[in-house]
């Protein structure tokens, strides 16, 4: 029979008490919020911040009563190395079992970031660096890198016109590449449902985007886009010019508004008043109405608008009639050629 003295019988006694204690005041830890009524507020974990840190942070804050409670809790549930960087909304009335998960989960504050339809790839990157999502020359960079284009299979010098206009939420610190790829994915899951579509016309993604690109940029009423579609259609099936002022723009560095007879006849890649066919990319970045519009366009023999100036346009068959059109709307315009696509 082995015999326990008196002292390890009261040791062990003791140990079990300790153990206890420590248990139940865990436990109670664990449910009990720092303080009753507190209000929220933001609590930043930054990349490559350690779980003590972040334990220790939130105890200063009095978010939690205990980093010690709360660093053993997180390491039982194996928590140690999964806790995600990001700004999080947290508050001392919350317990901390509430508060480890959410920053498990990486449950982060994200701020609404709208990308306008017939944005282009430059203007996307200054709002994304307004909105302090990222730096406009990474993303920039990130949008021209030829492993980047070859990930997505896009062909082209940038991802110009595959950044989807739309409304995302980013959290504070994002990275660029994750800003490229919600885009770009996004762009492949609203354009899939119309590849087929693309396929009967004997049309390319590409094709189809740089012209939907013309389309979003010469007009903003979603009404006129499958006619304005349809011009270009058409002036392409006769081998026409499309003359898009739009892509005279997009050609120039650092436009400065005022679109000349010069610019005009300024030789650029993107002159569509100089070249033949599509330009060598979308100039744009379009919306689904104007994606759509292209491989959908109004059945029309048109070959000439013109703009009313009130933001609608004036449709022609012939360039007799254009002509016309062009007396009547565009009288006040001077020093440039007026538009004949």
């Amino acid at each position: 029979m082995i015999r326990i003295s008196r002292k390890t019988f009261v040791l062990s006694i003791i140990g079990v008490f300790f153990i206890v204690v420590v248990f139940l005041g865990l436990g109670l830890f664990l449910i009990s919020p720092a303080k009753k009524g507190a209000e929220k507020e933001t609590f930043v974990v930054r990349k490559g911040m350690a779980l003590r840190e972040v334990a220790t942070g939130l105890e200063k804050r009095e978010l939690i009563r205990s980093k010690e409670f709360f660093l053993l809790w997180a390491r039982f549930k194996g928590y140690g190395k999964h806790i995600k960087a990001g700004e999080y909304s947290l508050g001392a009335y919350m317990s901390p079992v509430e508060i480890l998960e959410k920053l498990h989960r990486g449950i982060i504050i994200t701020h609404p970031v709208t990308i306008p339809e017939g944005y282009t790839t430059a203007q996307i990157a200054q709002l994304l660096d307004d909105k302090g999502v990222v730096k406009k020359e990474v993303f920039l960079s990130l949008a021209r890198d030829p492993a980047v284009l070859k990930r997505y299979g896009i062909p082209g010098p940038s991802l110009e016109g595959y950044l989807y206009p739309d409304t995302y939420r980013f959290g504070s610190g994002v990275s660029a590449e994750v800003v490229v790829d919600t885009m770009v994915r996004r762009f492949f899951q609203v354009v899939r449902p119309l590849k087929a579509r693309m396929s009967e016309l004997g049309l390319s993604m590409k094709q189809v985007i740089t012209l939907a690109s013309i389309v979003e940029k010469e007009t903003s009423r979603p009404e006129e886009r499958p006619t304005i579609a349809s011009v270009f259609l058409n002036r392409l099936k006769r081998g026409m010019r499309l003359e898009s002022d739009p892509t005279v723009i997009y050609g120039i560095k650092n436009f400065n508004g005022n679109l000349t007879r010069k610019d005009l006849a300024r030789k650029t890649p993107y002159n569509t008043y100089a070249i033949r066919g599509l330009p060598p990319g979308p100039i744009a970045n379009p919306g689904l109405e104007s994606i759509r519009a292209v491989v959908y366009p109004a059945k029309t023999d048109y070959l000439y608008f013109v703009s009313k100036n009130d933001g609608s346009h004036h449709f022609s068959r012939t360039l007799a009639e254009h002509n016309r059109a062009v007396q009547i709307y565009q009288k006040r315009r001077k020093g440039r050629h007026p538009k004949t696509s």
